[in-house]
């Protein structure tokens, strides 16, 4: 089984490549956000950013610093087949994967002022906000010395391959392409 992670920042075009390896690829999709909104929901947080922050981080407290990954990737097993864990945001859950075999981590990233368009326009629940709650949602998420904390900064540096999407679909999907070509 090849497991691929997806990293970035908020808007870069994760969700956009992921769907592209589910759709052309046969890749199974594993998503840490839905792992955390299911959790969410059934404890009647309400259904945005600032919840997902904290209760993914008070589940990586209690529980280890890769719980969401290790229980995607339990279920990933269990399936069988190639499968894409979208949303990786600490380095402990790095560490875990890169333990079990053959993971690979992508990490997508765009230019701020295009990444807030894009949010905007995908006019997702948890994305309903201004540009300086985008950059200060960002900059909490950006970096932290405590592995169980999500930390995108030092995510991205690890990554395998690091995608710049400031450009078409199509240019994103022949860079994924380059890189299923080397893996």
């Amino acid at each position: 089984m090849i497991c691929i992670g997806i990293t970035g920042t908020i808007g870069a075009g994760k969700g956009t490549v992921v769907e592209y390896l589910v759709e052309n690829k046969g890749f199974r999709h594993f998503s840490v956000r839905g792992f955390l909104l299911e959790k969410i929901r059934f404890e009647g947080l309400p259904e945005d950013r600032d919840s997902m922050f904290l209760l993914g981080n008070r589940l990586r407290a209690e529980y280890g610093p890769s719980y969401a990954v290790d229980c995607l990737y339990e279920l990933a097993c269990r399936e069988k087949g190639n499968c894409v864990i979208e949303s990786i945001r600490s380095t402990g859950e790095i560490i875990s994967l890169r333990k079990k075999g053959r993971f690979y981590l992508m990490a997508i990233d765009a230019d701020q002022t295009l990444r807030y368009k894009r949010i905007v326009e995908r006019k997702s629940e948890t994305d309903r906000i201004s540009f300086s709650v985008f950059k200060e949602n960002e900059e909490r998420e950006m970096s932290s010395v405590d592995p169980a904390r999500q930390n995108l900064r030092e995510c991205i540096r690890l990554a395998d391959f690091i995608l710049t999407n400031n450009g078409t679909k199509e240019e994103l999907f022949r860079e994924v392409e380059k890189i299923l070509m080397k893996i």
